[in-house]
């Protein structure tokens, strides 16, 4: 089994100082992090690589730097599971990035896992054949009395993904 660590919108150093302690011990085990973009500057890949790799996305909040270094949309493979992800997306306003999705991840794939941000509201939802993971925000839930801070794991085998939310 390979762990993957999720996380999303840490908008540092405005809505945090640093990446939350408890985000270390979550991730102890994770084979790779993925960051769903809104991370404000690049320092944060930093702190992420610190506990293992990072794939990550720009986000709408970013820095002119992190929107050069990171891509729109980005993927990985675990095992045979297509792993996409992007910081926002709207699948009934924008069809025009879900065929961008799809074309990224490869239609043909029955295994396909998708990472979103944005919301700062941690989901998980099923769509088309596809698990749909936001994994909230890390530092600024919003709205803050309706949810926490939160981050998400996958636990992968080579047959069944595992979702789970993490809160803070």
């Amino acid at each position: 089994m390979k762990t993957v660590g999720l996380i999303s919108d840490t908008h540092i150093p405005a809505r945090a100082k640093a990446i939350p302690h408890r985000i270390y011990e979550i991730f102890q085990d994770a084979y790779v992090i993925v960051h769903a973009g809104d991370l404000t500057r690049l320092s944060v890949l930093e702190e992420l690589e610190q506990m293992a790799p990072v794939v990550a996305v720009h986000g709408n909040m970013d820095s002119r730097k992190v929107k050069e270094k990171l891509p729109e949309i980005n993927s990985l493979d675990v095992y045979k599971w297509k792993i996409g992800v992007t910081h926002s997306i709207n699948f009934l306003k924008r069809t025009s990035k879900l065929r961008n999705l799809h074309k990224h991840l490869g239609r043909e794939q029955d295994r396909q896992v998708f990472v979103s941000g944005h919301t700062h509201r941690p989901s998980i939802k099923y769509k088309n054949g596809m698990l749909l993971i936001n994994p909230g925000s890390a530092t600024n839930p919003i709205p803050p009395f309706l949810t926490r801070s939160s981050v998400a794991l996958l636990r992968i085998t080579k047959k069944d993904i595992e979702p789970v939310i993490v809160n803070l």
